[in-house]
């Protein structure tokens, strides 16, 4: 597998907070390599790292321990500046509670991105985006006006927008019923494929894991199972 193949590279990856005796070790040891374009799941029950993974492979969160390339960029040698750099135009992120900004409209909250990675016609491309999301019709609304099937498929718009190397999303559907939820990862799928970009996905439901390619299972921190959605040993062990 060469270099240009691979989007995620992380070795040894620690995570620690507090000192003493109230230190707490959140991830102990992760190694993963994720290439361009695939889908992974990172599966396990709340408290295993999924999150917090995902904090520090989006550069979010600077790991303890290890080191971190992500689309190019050696994490672990950049300051907090030189971070949100690296993610500009490289990494999206969608997430459950959404967080749109609320004093915006759905086309501004996707035209924000592309205005800071220097697009000159932000907001063309931000209405080409929410059509493609189905919401042409909605480019003009509040996120209040919205309802929450609408505010996520913003979410991904704007996660899209930039056409980004790689998109994380931390259980996307995890406050929509179940038929928004299906139909929300149907786009997202279909916008992934459409932009050729790497989905890692945060999910705490196995059911949904089987819709990436492949499964990662966290258990305390540790990665226990790597293997093909649908493989048995890619399920979350006892």
């Amino acid at each position: 597998m060469s270099a240009p193949d691979i989007v995620i590279d992380a070795r040894d990856v620690t995570l620690s907070l507090g000192k003493g005796p109230a230190r707490v070790e959140i991830l102990r040891g992760i190694d993963l390599t994720v290439r361009r374009g695939d889908t992974l799941a990172l599966l396990g029950p709340s408290g295993s790292g999924k999150s917090s993974l995902m904090a520090v492979l989006s550069g979010l969160e600077r790991a303890s321990g290890g080191t971190i390339h992500v689309a190019g960029a050696d994490f672990g040698t950049l300051g907090e500046d030189q971070l949100a750099l690296a993610r500009r135009g490289r990494i999206g992120i969608i997430l459950q509670a959404f967080h749109l900004l609320p004093t915006m409209t759905a086309l501004e909250n996707v035209a924000v991105p592309l205005e800071l990675a220097g697009h000159a016609d932000a907001f063309a491309l931000a209405r080409a985006e929410l059509d493609a999301v189905g919401l042409r019709h909605r480019t003009g609304h509040y996120p209040m006006q919205l309802s929450g099937g609408e505010q996520q498929r913003v979410a991904i718009a704007r996660a899209t927008a930039c056409h980004p190397a790689l998109i994380f999303a931390d259980e996307p559907t995890g406050n929509l019923d179940a038929a928004t939820g299906e139909t929300i990862m149907d786009l997202l799928f279909a916008r992934q494929r459409e932009t050729g970009a790497t989905l890692v996905m945060i999910t705490h439901d196995a059911a949904l894991a089987t819709r990436c390619d492949r499964t990662v299972t966290l258990r305390d921190g540790r990665i226990v199972a790597d293997a093909p959605s649908g493989d048995p040993l890619s399920g979350d062990p006892a």
